[in-house]
This record gives C-alpha cells, sequence and structure tokens, in this order.
C-alpha cells in the first residue's frame, strides 16, 4: 500500500520541488500552504507521516504539531525551518515531532529520514506474538510496571492503583516518552550513555544537545516518580547518562 505524505510549505518552489521528490520515490503526496489547510487535510485523509513547515501562515508548524499530537501520538511528523537554533530545535521536539530537519537539505538525506521515522511507525504499530509488540527493537510486554504505576505501552497510558496509591487520573505519555521506556525496559539495570539514548530514540543523525534528552528525562520522572525530586526509577549517572531500575 502506497504510504501517504502531507507536505506543509508556504514557498511555492520547495512545496513543487519537495512534491516533485516524494511521487518519484512512489509515495502519494498531498500538499498544504498554511496551518489550517493543513490540519483540514490531515482530518480527511489520515497521512502516514507529515512534513511540517515551522514558518507556515494561519497556524504555525508548533501549532500544527500541538494539535496533532493532542489526538495522535504516532503519526510521523519531521519539521522543516531554515532556522538552526537550538531552542527551536528543543520546542518542537518538546511538542512530539519526530525529526527536525534544517533548510537548506539534501534530497537523499530528506528521503532516508522519511524512510527511517515510517519504519519507525510501523515497527511501533505492528504487535509481537503473545499480546506484545515490537517497541522499535525486540519484542517486550505491552505493560510496563512501576510500583503503582502501570503503563499501556501501546495507546501511551498510565494509571495509578492499589493500596497506598497516591491520587491521581490517567496519565498521558508522549510518543518520545513511550520510546524512552520502552528502551530503558530492555536495559535494566545498565548505565546508557545520553549519547547512546538520543542514537536510539532520536535517531543517529540528531545534532541537537543532550539537553533535550535531560528534559525529556525530567518530565518522565514528573509522571513516573512518586518523588521526582528524589527518583527511584531512572536514576543520574553522573559523568555518564542515566540507569534504569524498574
Amino acid at each position: 500500500m502506497e504510504e501517504k505524505i502531507l507536505v506543509v510549505e508556504d514557498d511555492p518552489s520547495i512545496l513543487t520541488g519537495l512534491e516533485d521528490a516524494l511521487c518519484a520515490e512512489g509515495y502519494e503526496v498531498s500538499t498544504a500552504r498554511d496551518g489550517v489547510e493543513a490540519m483540514e487535510i490531515y482530518r480527511q485523509q489520515g497521512p502516514s507521516l507529515i512534513l511540517l513547515d515551522i514558518m507556515i501562515p494561519g497556524k504555525s508548524g508548533y501549532d500544527v504539531c500541538r494539535e496533532i499530537r493532542r489526538r495522535d501520538a504516532r503519526t510521523p511528523i519531521l519539521m522543516l525551518t531554515a532556522k538552526g537554533e537550538e531552542v527551536d530545535k528543543v520546542v518542537g521536539l518538546e511538542l512530539g515531532a519526530d525529526d527536525y530537519i534544517v533548510k537548506p537539505f539534501g534530497v537523499a538525506e530528506l528521503l532516508a529520514r522519511i524512510r527511517a521515522a515510517l519504519r519507525r511507525a510501523q515497527s511501533r504499530a505492528e504487535p509481537g506474538e503473545g499480546g506484545e509488540e515490537d517497541a522499535g527493537s525486540a519484542p517486550g510486554p505491552r505493560f510496563l510496571e512501576l510500583g503503582d504505576l502501570r503503563i499501556d505501552l501501546k495507546t501511551f497510558r498510565g494509571g495509578r492503583g492499589g493500596a497506598g496509591a497516591r491520587p491521581g487520573g490517567e496519565i498521558a505519555f508522549s510518543k518520545r516518552e513511550i520510546s524512552l521506556l520502552s528502551y530503558f525496559r530492555r536495559r535494566p539495570g545498565e548505565v546508557v550513555e545520553r549519547a547512546t539514548l538520543l542514537a536510539e530514540v532520536w535517531g543517529v543523525r540528531y545534532q541537537g544537545t543532550t539537553r533535550t534528552l535531560d528534559q525529556h528525562i525530567a518530565k518522565l520522572r514528573r509522571k513516573i516518580e512518586a518523588d521526582p525530586s528524589h527518583p527511584r526509577h531512572i536514576l543520574t549517572v553522573h559523568g555518564a547518562g542515566y540507569r534504569f531500575c524498574p
């Protein structure tokens, strides 16, 4: 089945070039020139992947990414921008973007990133045997239990229960947070370097700093730790990285 890609770009020449390159690779392509049109096409067509320029009229790429992630944690979003400042990368990744591509970029690099993002999305969508799913490498249990917290790695939802559980309703996790937990789950007790986590979870071509990772870990701790200031499950190993203690 043809993969559907939605390209959101307000520069006509770039939009035409991207459409031609993707069609030549066999993708089915839809295009939008502003954020409002992008959301309409997304709702109507349900694309397999979204190439999303940040500086677009109507709604910015950040707003479109945020709105999509409220209802859809799985569709890959690759953000396109002429900006190269680290702060912009952090904002895009915090909103749930899967990758960040700075203009100008080569077509070969873009196609490689698209293929990688689609493969990751497909691996997350395919269930494994016995109710398990592939989390990007080896399959594992669908649920992860940390104390009184039970996390469904397929629906990206968690909840607390049992005697003495602290109050609170359903906890929503981002796709990136689930990817981190899935990676940690396969390596209990190991010290994992920051560079390794960035390469495995963000992708080997990620060019940002480890600050992005540390921010995601801090957010994840607020969701899974009884006392985030004294974590029990994701421990910092100074000068190295992190250790996961389920």
